[in-house]
């Protein structure tokens, strides 16, 4: 990937959407729903605050997040799609 993400934004990969209902029927392509999960691919050097002091977006290369449904961009870079999204827009981090 050839993108590098400013300030307090992330680019992930977002998650493949269910194939099947929780009972195992098939869902159709066009019903299905876009995950609200990803993985982060990259992370920006942060955001300055009023202060001029800059705060780090708070995830890092790998974490897995859960994002606002109507948040980000979608960008396609040699065929693959990836979501840039602000540090705002993100709403957790899986934990282990």
């Amino acid at each position: 990937m050839n993108l590098k993400p400013l300030g307090d934004r992330v680019i992930i990969k977002q998650d493949e959407a269910e194939t099947t209902t929780a009972a195992g029927l098939f869902i159709a392509s066009e019903n299905k729903e876009k995950p609200q999960t990803g993985t982060v691919l990259a992370v920006g050097e942060g955001k300055l605050d009023k202060d001029g002091n800059k705060v780090p977006v708070p995830v890092s290369v790998g974490d897995r997040i859960i994002y606002g449904k109507f948040g980000g961009t979608e960008v396609e870079v040699g065929g693959e799609t990836y979501l840039i999204l602000r540090a705002d827009d993100l709403y957790a981090v899986f934990t282990n």
